[in-house]
């Protein structure tokens, strides 16, 4: 039970808390009751679990919402804000948030290439900030299971359209793991364990014994 050495995670091909950075858009009341492509329940569950990879594994967060300051809209769901509200937010009133400069520097700022992206809708929100940044160099991990569109064709053909463009989807369960990668890093399987203990109530950190 040796673990080879660590490699250099800033050159990993895979993604490492220290070569990626965390982007989540615009998860607001309206855009979560709008989406048909997934039970609403898991969607909440599951970008709540991705919000807390990013923080468990101090990764930079981009934060971005729609029209809160123009009053079209309201700010995000309450159990984002449980987990990302002591962050800033870069709100817009541009649909794609790579149009809107303070964004666009904020996500430039990190000085990160690969960019965990989450958004809703799939189809609109998500599509042209990913299209946008991999046409700039950057490369773009979807968690495929952390965003959704207006029905399901218009979430699979915008995921559909990602990928052709080089993007690659991931769920959250692997990006917790891509992050982690090994058991002895054991600052950050505290976190890891307590993600998972919503679905029945259970406390998995308190029974593991690595």
């Amino acid at each position: 039970m040796t673990s080879e050495t660590r490699r250099d995670p800033l050159s990993d091909h895979l993604l490492t808390p220290e070569n990626s950075a965390f982007i989540i858009i615009d998860y607001q009341p309206i855009q979560v009751s709008s989406i048909r492509s997934v039970d609403k329940r898991e969607l909440v569950f599951n970008i709540v679990s991705t919000a807390k990879a990013a923080v468990n594994y101090n990764l930079p967060i981009v934060h971005s919402t729609v029209n809160v300051a123009t009053g079209h809209n309201k700010p995000p769901i309450p159990e984002i804000q449980e987990v990302l509200g002591h962050l800033p937010t870069y709100d817009r009133t541009t649909i794609n948030s790579w149009e809107d400069a303070e964004f666009k520097a904020a996500v430039k700022a990190t000085g990160r290439k690969k960019l965990i992206m989450t958004a809703l809708w799939t189809e609109a929100c998500l599509a042209f900030p990913a299209l946008d940044a991999l046409a700039e160099g950057y490369e773009v991990y979807v968690v495929a299971d952390a965003v959704g569109g207006t029905s399901v064709q218009a979430h699979e053909a915008a995921l559909r359209r990602i990928e052709q463009a080089g993007g690659k989807l991931i769920s959250k369960t692997q990006l917790w793991c891509e992050l982690q990668r090994d058991w002895n890093r054991t600052d950050t399987v505290p976190g890891f364990m307590h993600v998972f203990q919503n679905w029945d109530g259970s406390n998995p950190e308190k029974d593991f014994k690595g």
